[in-house]
């Protein structure tokens, strides 16, 4: 929004005479009632003079931007008054001010934040700021003021919001997936196409692997309708206060992308408030139900996991690779035997280390905010080694288990911590988040995992033992259903459980459940490749033409590349490609491969123990799929062009 469209003539005063500050407040304040857009003159002075109480908003060099957000303003408006001069508004350079603005803006929204921003970029250029002051009519005024802003500004429209608002962004969006790969921009892809197809302006804002991109402007959610939040874990939520916002799994952004847009253009969204505003009712957490908000934290703590899991679990992996080539003893040295692989050893452990602790942080930290992070992460470090309590409760690491335990229990007592702190004195504000809450908070875990260390180590080792002595027929079974799952939902709970489950047993030396995992991720995008390109009348043109970027997905392992076939015709697409994968990981298992690596794909394959079988189990599976697609999907009808 520019500074011309809240600015009008009836709110401009040139030359004018206030005797002090509290004569130009009046002014001014008059000016903003000539606007129409105060509802009640008086609470916004009240809003004015209180924040001129905290101190000046004189600025020096002769400008003052005095400013109020208001209930009491019905749209953000401009006011601006010339001085020759000058008058004393209290500036710390103790000269007066010549030139005031007055900025007006409604509760919903940060609209003064930006103007003021603008304002003062502007304002610092000092030939501006004497074409203001020389200015001789209003129309000169405003004339300087566009011609200073397009200059600084010139890839914005000069008056956005005009034109029954044609130019402003209806509909804003953030898509997140827990990896941050697939999901989130096919979710952001999905929404684009769906505005263009119904006419309604969007943007959307990706929380992908590599940060935010695309992020969504103070302004631009000041002005939309509404909010779609398409995520499977936690997002910067406190900017759509008092927005109409719909939070909503990260599959509906794929597959029901008009639905959630034509449901903001109607209005059929609540109005955020964030936790402590003025209402109680909240869109993230308030209208979710309780699996759900357990299930967004671990995608929380586990998306902030995978970067350490991948890369020390491929460091690790590189190490033994270089070690086989360099014929190396299969001994207790085997990794570290030459000095490159040791240094390849040492850093994927140093990574690798960080894995279950940054797991347990985050989850904390998406619970109860920073507070939980220090608990989270703290609690995971101690589930990782045990040797604090040595001496109290036995020298036994409780692992994964204890760690997510650590996340979620830390978390939720520093919510129960924070609200017994609300009582005491306002004074100790300033320090609760310092000091009381971290000292607080780490006397609580180290207590509580002294408690839970032996219980959920002993659970701990038992499943290690239980998956070490398992039979061939047991381990098939076990590679087959997790197989299996990877392909259920391709990227979303079932998929996650499975692929935690295989890191998790990584970290416990079991490497024949990662390839069991992986190759079961796999055969989805891969199996519909090959469908697209040998059995074409099954898929319609556009399908048709995406089908080949699955070989690259899938050989990357990127479950994700056959979301949108499995959502076109989900009844045939997943159990076909369900059974394809559960055949494809029985069979990593049933021939002994391993995998050390937590991700990569094919790009890993040279660290897989049996890796010719192991492609032979992919090659199977993606076959299996691929003919079981093409005997339950119809052949697509052709429209042929008409004979003339």
């Amino acid at each position: 929004m520019r500074i011309t469209d809240l600015l009008s003539k009836e709110s401009i005063l040139l030359n004018a005479a206030p005797k002090d500050k509290s004569e130009a407040i009046d002014m001014l304040v008059g000016l903003q009632a000539k606007s129409g857009r105060i509802k009640d003159v008086e609470t916004y002075k009240k809003g004015i003079l209180a924040r001129e109480d905290m101190s000046s908003t004189a600025v020096g060099e002769g400008i003052a931007i005095p400013h109020a957000k208001s209930e009491a303003v019905a749209e953000p408006s401009l006011a601006a008054m010339t001085v020759p001069g000058g008058v004393d508004y209290e500036a710390l350079d103790g000269e007066p001010s010549d030139l005031l603005f007055m900025i007006a803006a409604p509760n919903d929204g940060d609209v003064h934040l930006d103007v003021l921003s603008r304002l003062m970029t502007l304002l610092m250029d000092e030939d501006f700021r004497a074409k203001l002051t020389a200015a001789k009519d209003k129309d000169e005024f405003l004339s300087a003021i566009d011609e200073a802003e397009k200059a600084k500004y010139p890839d914005e429209p000069a008056k956005a919001g005009e034109d029954n608002n044609s130019d402003r962004i209806k509909v804003l969006a953030v898509t997140a997936c827990p990896t941050g790969i697939a999901h989130t921009y096919m979710a952001a892809e999905a929404l684009e196409k769906a505005g263009k197809k119904l006419g309604i302006t969007i943007k959307v804002e990706t929380n992908g692997s590599g940060g935010a991109k695309n992020v969504l402007t103070a302004e631009e959610i000041a002005n939309c309708d509404g909010i779609i939040v398409a995520a499977d874990k936690s997002v910067e939520m406190a900017r759509f206060e008092g927005k109409k916002v719909i939070a909503t799994k990260v599959s509906d952004g794929i597959k029901i992308p008009e639905e959630l847009i034509e449901r903001i253009e109607k209005g059929d969204a609540p109005v955020y408030h964030s936790e402590g505003g003025a209402t109680a009712s909240t869109v993230s957490s308030g209208n979710e139900s309780f699996g759900r908000k357990i299930y967004k934290h671990l995608m929380n703590g586990v998306s902030n996991m995978l970067p350490f899991t991948v890369a020390g679990g491929i460091f690790i992996a590189l190490a033994f690779l270089i070690d086989t080539i360099a014929g190396a003893p299969q001994d207790a040295s085997f990794g570290t035997f030459t000095p490159v692989a040791a240094f390849f050893k040492t850093i994927g452990g140093y990574a690798f280390n960080f894995m279950i602790p940054v797991l347990a942080g985050y989850i904390g930290k998406s619970i109860a905010d920073r507070p939980g992070f220090l608990v989270g992460l703290v609690g995971g470090m101690l589930a990782t080694t045990g040797s604090t309590f040595a001496n109290v409760a036995g020298d036994v690491p409780s692992g994964f288990l204890g760690a997510l335990l650590a996340g979620f229990a830390g978390g939720y007592l520093m919510l129960g911590l924070e609200k017994l702190c609300d009582k005491m004195p306002r004074a100790l504000n300033g320090i609760k988040p310092v000091l009381i809450y971290p000292l607080a908070g780490l006397g609580i875990i180290a207590v509580l995992m002294c408690a839970v260390n032996p219980l959920m180590g002993m659970l701990n080792t038992a499943i290690s033992d239980f998956l070490s002595s398992m039979g061939a027929t047991s381990k098939i079974l076990l590679g087959t259903v997790l197989g299996a799952m990877m392909s259920i939902d391709m990227g979303g709970p079932f998929n996650k459980a499975a692929y935690v489950f295989g890191t998790a047993a990584i970290a416990s030396g079991n490497y024949d459940i990662m390839a069991a995992v992986m190759i079961g991720g796999m055969v989805p995008p891969i199996a519909i490749a090959l469908s697209t390109t040998f059995f074409k009348s099954r898929w319609t043109e556009e399908e048709r033409k995406s089908g080949p970027v699955n070989y690259i997905m899938g050989l990357s392992f990127i479950t994700e590349g056959a979301i949108p076939y499995a959502a076109a015709d989900p009844l045939r697409v997943i159990p076909s490609c369900m059974i394809g994968a559960g055949v494809a990981g029985g069979l990593s298992m049933a021939f002994n491969c391993t995998l050390m690596a937590p991700h990569g794909g094919i790009f890993v394959f040279a660290v897989v123990g049996n890796w010719p079988m192991y492609l032979l189990a992919l090659a199977v599976g993606s076959v299996v799929s691929m003919l079981l697609l093409t005997l339950l999907k119809k052949k697509k009808t052709v429209n042929k062009p008409e004979k003339n």
